[in-house]
């Protein structure tokens, strides 16, 4: 509808309707045969029956124009084929996994892309013979490249955004997140590529036959142009219909892109917002850590995460059990995050678990591969980010991506799924959830958008809640908002929460247990009453004074190296003041 409320699409498409309504009933408007030549009536003007008159050779030119775009856009539209099927699934993959395929596919494409077309075109002519059909296939070869830079290029910057890792977390495939999240990003530019593509298809294929490249037996705008050229000083008004053949659709299809771009991308959307940097975490000795027994819902062992050959969390060991919350704390750089993101089976690139041992509800997953975690994602783990409002999808609206899990991964019916959303939006103590489902992304606050965040982790009944700094993006009262809907949650379903924070207060507030991470280590674990009220690390004493003297806590515990250790990828600073209850 807004494509018809738009002057420029409204008139292009149905130009290029008209044009192609016209050349599929080319028997009903013009029933006369486009190869039957007549010398009487050689270069006759407009008769009863031929409102254009003939050609050179006697031939109705209506009946020609009308037949031969049937051979012209069929043409174009084998080249496109052939070029979406190659180009756009390879830039996909390419852009999204990366790895050994995006570097053979580039190299492939940047070899294709150096050959000149129209020379590739007379050589396959000569190989492979003057049919039209055989050298628009060719053609199509010719610019897949063009869809695989295009894609790959946008895709390779989209599958870093933290609403694409919210997907996996929800325990979409791969393929359904490629599809409905990826893919869309891509689509404006896609159609604007497919309107330049078709033009330039239109126009070689025309090219070839106005150099007598064609077969010739069948009618085309190029061939016609080729016979009109040829008799120019006698007829020149042949020129003029397949001239204005070719110019109608190349420009009908490229105006009509530009407002199907318009369209699509004209939601009155704001940027989203940038994403959020992982923390740092940095090489230390390797601290003891108590084994104990462990715990049926989460338990960690002995977890090291390294980049490379360098490990930034070492020697950690966390349980989180049914109906508890767990807090992990510590400053920015600490480690918390990855530790969570292993638990989760999302570490970012170039992360890997070096060594160590996770269960979740009594299964190892370390090891396993990415279609196992994704079964254990949304129905036995969830995660609630921070940044709310970078990890929903800004194309969708909020309804769209909470049924989207329920539809996956349990299997309901759209209404079915529809009416949970619904109640899920209630159940987080949202005043009107039918207004929220409709809406877009931008068009909530912030708490709102974490109220979202939660419902859509709750979605699927998990067992263990991972919650990454759910309160750091918003103001007190929000804050204290959130952590009382976190706590009913957990009260009324019995699931147990590993909240990671750096926030002592929240922690205190709602947590049963707390382990203080340090520099990769956790350096002190135990219930939130003794940790806080006597705590025996130096460390933790350290964190709680920075919060009670409202000082930043920089000083190192020991002598600072001569130089800074190395960062892990993507991490922050390590000097970011904790934040006060």
């Amino acid at each position: 509808m807004r494509l018809v409320r738009h002057p420029l699409g409204l008139v292009s498409g149905l130009l290029l309707a008209a044009i192609v309504l016209a050349v599929l009933l080319a028997p009903v408007l013009s029933p006369a045969d486009p190869g039957a030549a007549s010398l009487r009536q050689a270069f006759e003007g407009p008769a009863a029956g031929h409102p254009l008159g003939f050609d050179s050779a006697g031939r109705d030119i209506l009946a020609r124009i009308l037949y031969g775009g049937q051979n012209t856009l069929g043409g174009a539209i084998i080249a496109l084929a052939v070029g979406l099927a190659l180009g756009v699934p390879s830039g996909l993959l390419a852009g999204y996994y990366g790895g050994w395929f995006d570097s053979a596919a580039t190299w492939l494409v940047n070899l294709v892309m150096a050959l000149p077309a129209m020379v590739v075109l007379l050589a396959s002519r000569a190989i492979l013979g003057s049919t039209v059909w055989v050298l628009m296939v060719v053609l199509g070869f010719l610019v897949a490249p063009s869809f695989f830079r295009l894609v790959r290029g946008i895709v390779a910057g989209v599958r870093g955004e933290l609403y694409v890792d919210a997907a996996r977390v929800a325990g979409l495939s791969d393929l359904r997140i490629v599809s409905r999240h990826v893919l869309i990003v891509v689509r404006a530019p896609i159609i604007i590529q497919v309107a330049l593509v078709a033009g330039i298809a239109i126009g070689l294929q025309a090219g070839l036959e106005f150099l007598g490249i064609g077969s010739g037996s069948e009618p085309t705008w190029g061939a016609m142009l080729n016979e009109a050229f040829k008799n120019i000083q006698r007829a020149p008004l042949l020129m003029l219909w397949p001239g204005l053949a070719l110019g109608l659709t190349s420009g009908a299809l490229v105006l009509l892109a530009a407002a199907l771009r318009d369209v699509l991308e004209d939601r009155g959307r704001s940027d989203p917002a940038p994403p959020a940097v992982p923390e740092e975490a940095r090489d230390e000795p390797d601290a003891p850590g108590a084994a104990g027994e462990r715990a049926g819902l989460l338990s960690v062992r002995g977890l090291a995460v390294a980049y490379g050959a360098r490990e930034v969390v070492r020697g950690v060991d966390l349980d989180v059990r049914e109906g508890e919350i767990v807090g992990l704390v510590g400053e920015s750089g600490s480690g918390k995050t990855q530790t969570a993101f292993s638990v989760l089976g999302i570490l970012p690139e170039g992360g890997r678990v070096a060594r160590g041992s996770i269960t979740v509800a009594g299964r190892e997953i370390v090891g396993l591969p990415e279609r196992a975690h994704r079964e254990l994602r949304g129905t036995v783990i969830a995660y609630v980010p921070q940044e709310p409002m970078s990890n929903l999808d800004p194309a969708f609206t909020v309804g769209s991506q909470l049924v989207e899990p329920l539809r996956a991964k349990l299997g309901l019916g759209r209404a079915e799924a529809r009416r949970r959303a619904l109640d899920l939006l209630h159940q987080v103590e949202i005043a009107d959830p039918e207004r929220v489902f409709r809406s877009y992304p931008h068009e909530i606050s912030g708490g709102m958008a974490q109220r979202v965040l939660i419902a859509g982790a709750m979605a699927c009944e998990p067992r263990l809640l991972i919650a990454d700094e759910p309160t750091t993006a918003l103001d007190v009262r929000v804050q204290a908002e959130i952590l009382g809907l976190l706590r009913r949650l957990q009260r009324d379903s019995g699931l147990g929460v590993l909240l990671v924070t750096h926030n002592l207060g929240v922690v205190a507030d709602l947590c049963d247990r707390v382990a203080v991470m340090s520099e990769g280590r956790i350096v002190e674990s135990g219930p939130v009453e003794q940790v806080l009220h006597a705590p025996r690390e130096p460390y933790t004493r350290r964190l709680l004074a920075a919060v009670l003297d409202g000082a930043p806590a920089r000083e190192p515990l020991e002598p600072a190296p001569d130089h800074a250790p190395d960062q892990a990828p993507d991490q922050a600073p390590d000097h970011e003041r904790l934040e006060a209850p």
